[in-house]
Formats: C-alpha cells, structure tokens, sequence
C-alpha cells in the first residue's frame, strides 16, 4: 500500500513540473506579428537573448513566408551583437542557401564581412593595441571576399560605399599581415624567407604604405646575403617611391605596445 502511495506522488509530481514547464513559455499561443514585433523591440533595446529567443520562435512556429525570412536575417545581426560570431554566420549561411535570389542578400553579405572583419578579440584592442595586421589573416581574406561579393553583385546597394571603405582597409592591414611576417623572418636573420614576404607586399599589395618597410626589408636581406646588385635596385626603387623615407637613416620602427597588452613583457 505504502509503495503504492509513492508511486502515486511521484506521477503526480512529474506531472506537475511537466505542466508548470508548459505554463512557463510566456509566448504560447502568440501569433507571429506579436513575436516578430516583440523580438524586434528587444532587439532595438540591446536585449540580445530575448531578441533571439523570439526570431527563433518565429521560424520553428512559422517557418514560410516573410516575417521566418526577416527573422532570420534579425537572428545573425542578434547573434552577432551577442558575441556569437560562429553562430550568426552560421545563420547567414543558411539564409543564403534558402534564400539566394531575396532581396536583403546585399545586406547578409555586408553582414557576414562585418562579422569577420570585427571579431571578438577586437574588443579589447583599444586597451592592448593589438596592430589589427597581427589577426587571423584567413578572417581578413574572407571579409574581404565577402565585401567584394556585395560590391560585384549588387553595385549600388546601400551597404557598398562602407564595403568599400572597408576592403581598402582590408588591403592595407593583409599587406601588413605580410609585412609583420617579412620583420620576424629579417630580425631571425632568415634572409630568404624575410624577402620572399617582403615581395609579396610589393607584387600582391601594389601602392600599400606597408611597401616602404618591404622594401627596406629586401634591400638589407640582400646585402646581408651579399647580393649587393639587387640591394642597389631595391634601394634604388625605395628612394624612387619613398624619396623622404627615414629607413636607410634610422632602421626599422620599434614595437610600441600598450602597458595592457602582455606582449609588452616578452
């Protein structure tokens, strides 16, 4: 009898989270107007989760037509502004592939360059001064490639004055990217590798600022390596494009880095 009573408090105390779980969805039984616009006004107040929560609700309880599509475009934006950058270009990735002909694909494509072109440890680099050239390159690349795709399908969006802007800095920090290499290669005294970056500035980058020190960097590797004819053409091109340069004079820069960033005690 005893066993019995138990069981019978135990069915009737699963039974009774299962219905307080049930009661708990504060959306049952909304319809999606009320979702879409609820999520937007959360989204336009910064309250990521919810925002999120309720886009989502969208496309599960209501997955055609176009409040699903401009809820999962709001989705990647949320995720994104979440600090969920895998997340959101996973959203835009399959927007993308449900939707390759809609009509805010120039803005996905903006979106998804935004996405890798801020990353996360982005953050924090006005504290640390990390150079912005020091990042992953292959997240650079891909911002650009994605900048590039908005700009040749879609010329005169809205978004492709900023994806310009943008892939002209791209250009700059990958040229860097390259630059930061050649420096480590020149200062390890591996010669032929430090010119072989240092050319990859000047051949892949044309007119970059990042040429004067690649260039500098190829002339000393040369004559370090005792190959002073081309020390003399490299010398000879950098007073030809950089006639003000401080290089031959004073060497290459320092590293300056903030009293935050840990790279600073290296």
């Amino acid at each position: 009898m005893l066993c019995a009573v138990c069981l019978s408090a135990a069915i009737l105390l699963v039974a009774g989270c299962a219905s307080t779980t049930e009661e708990f969805d504060p959306t049952a039984g909304w319809s999606v107007e009320k979702l879409y616009q609820d999520g937007s006004t959360e989204m336009n107040a910064g309250n990521w989760t919810t925002a999120g929560q309720r886009f989502m609700a969208v496309e599960a309880r209501y997955p055609f037509g176009p409040y699903a599509q401009q809820s999962l475009m709001n989705l990647a934006y949320v995720q994104w502004k979440e600090g969920e950058p895998e997340a959101a270009l996973a959203t835009v990735n399959r927007f993308m592939q449900q939707y390759p002909n809609h009509p805010g694909s120039d803005y996905m494509l903006f979106l998804r360059g935004l996405i890798l072109f801020t990353p996360p440890s982005a953050v924090l680099s006005f504290m640390t001064q990390q150079d912005p050239a020091e990042r992953d390159p292959d997240a650079l690349r891909q911002s650009y490639e994605a900048f590039n795709e908005l700009i040749t399908r879609y010329p005169n969006s809205r978004y492709a004055d900023d994806a310009r802007r943008r892939m002209n800095w791209l250009v700059n920090t990958m040229a860097e990217h390259q630059l930061h290499t050649a420096k480590f290669y020149f200062e390890r005294k591996a010669y032929v590798a430090a010119i072989n970056r240092a050319q990859t500035v000047i051949t892949d980058f044309e007119g970059v600022p990042a040429s004067e020190q690649a260039l500098y960097i190829m002339m000393m590797s040369y004559k370090a390596l005792g190959m002073d004819e081309l020390a003399g053409d490299s010398e000879r091109v950098l007073l030809q494009n950089f006639p003000d340069t401080s290089l031959i004079a004073n060497g290459l820069p320092g590293k300056q880095y903030s009293p935050w960033n840990p790279l600073r005690y290296i």
